[in-house]
């Protein structure tokens, strides 16, 4: 058995740091990890996951009834299997350096016992992260996820795609909704790029990410995170230095749905990451919306098969995601008031008109009428009082928001 003790001698709490060596050491949805995690606590885990001492008498039987509990047999809770799979990381393990690290890089570490860790991560069960490591203001770590829409799609989006993904993202962040997404490129990227240009939430977007929270990936979105992290947040599961991979990105998906009220999935083959999120979203009993594309676009036939299927529920528009996402029935929650210098003044009619407005593709007099539930005269009088506030544009293709 692996003998290596686990570097805990520092200023930092022996939970927080061994919460922070249990990310190093373990893969996220490691069965066994999380089983040992919930059991005993991340400071007996930590010890046993490195060999550091072998699992106590009386520590055993309470291992072996919390997999009996979960549903695990004896393989999942095999721990000789498992310690041969961590010693390799374990010989070299070392939290409060990997803590460092992070202070470097702006970031800083939170974990389920702070008081404002992300309450819908329980629902996760057995699988939530074992600590967030984070970058941006951690004062919004406690947003609400009952007030965030995870946008999702194609990283190979094609440019109906990217448009939809600007106009649902930006009307969401416009109302106050927090946008969730996961920083790579095509829809990821127009997701939050909406959110920041109109977002009016705190945070506006906040982007989970499947490396080490000291690196920005990939590589050319690089300002796009950074502005992501000055004013939302960005957040990982793994430890620092972690690089991306396809297992890492398939297991942080869970992490996009539990953080959000809901799931818009804008574009997705037929086998994609996307895919992934809204499988995770409907297994949290979480809704997930499709967006239909057309039958000879490849980019869509993932959004299909989610309807088809009975997983997502298709939608065209702001008001049929938030139909989706906001119970039956219940009151929708009040709307954080946009900045000052772009709404004050407005009418109440003015105000829903320039929420209506698209980012990019123009919209004739009458769409914007059927979506902003106004007359047609309230319409035409708002477009031009919003145009000369510049707020609004004019083209020969009808009217959309100005940037």
């Amino acid at each position: 058995m692996h003998s290596a003790q686990p570097a805990l001698c520092s200023g930092h709490d022996p939970l927080r740091l061994a919460r922070a060596g249990m990310s190093r050491l373990v893969e996220p949805t490691d069965p066994t990890a999380m089983l040992l995690l919930a059991a005993l606590g991340p400071v007996a885990a930590l010890e046993i996951a490195t060999g550091s001492r072998p699992i106590g008498a009386g520590e055993h039987p309470v291992f072996v009834c919390a997999a009996a509990e979960a549903g695990y047999g004896p393989r999942q809770a095999d721990l000789r299997r498992a310690l041969a799979r961590w010693a390799p990381r374990a010989e070299q393990l070392d939290p409060s350096a990997d803590l460092a690290v992070a202070a470097r890089a702006g970031a800083w570490f939170a974990v389920p016992e702070d008081p404002d860790w992300p309450a819908a991560l329980a629902d996760l069960g057995l699988f939530q992260p074992v600590g967030l490591w984070g970058r941006g203001d951690r004062r919004l770590l406690g947003f609400r996820a009952a007030r965030a829409v995870a946008v999702v799609g194609s990283r190979d989006c094609s440019s109906y795609g990217r448009q939809v993904a600007l106009d649902l993202a930006g009307a969401l962040a416009a109302r106050g909704w927090t946008v969730v997404s996961g920083g790579a490129y095509g829809i990821d990227q127009a997701a939050h790029s909406a959110a920041l240009a109109t977002g009016t939430a705190h945070p506006a977007t906040v982007s989970v990410m499947a490396c080490g929270i000291d690196r920005l990936y990939p590589p050319g979105n690089h300002k796009l995170l950074r502005d992501v992290e000055a004013t939302g947040l960005l957040l990982a599961e793994v430890a620092p230095g972690c690089t991306p991979s396809r297992y890492r990105f398939l297991q942080r998906n869970r992490l996009i749905a539990a953080l959000s009220a809901g799931t818009v999935v804008v574009e997705a083959r037929w086998r994609s990451g996307a895919q992934n999120t809204a499988h995770h979203a409907d297994g949290l009993s979480r809704p997930v919306g499709a967006v239909p594309g057309s039958v000879h676009a490849g980019t869509s036939a993932g959004c299909h098969r989610l309807v088809r299927e009975g997983t997502a529920v298709l939608v065209t528009d702001l008001d049929e995601v938030l139909e989706l996402v906001q119970p039956l029935g219940a009151a929708p929650a009040p709307d954080r008031p946009a900045p000052r210098s772009v709404v004050d003044g407005l009418s109440d009619p003015d105000r829903v008109l320039l929420d209506a407005l698209p980012l990019t593709v123009p919209s004739r007099p009458d769409h914007l009428s059927r979506v902003a539930g106004l007359s047609a005269r309230e319409v035409l009088g708002g477009l031009h009082r919003l145009e000369a506030r510049g707020l609004a544009q004019a083209t020969g293709e009808g009217w959309r928001r100005r940037r």
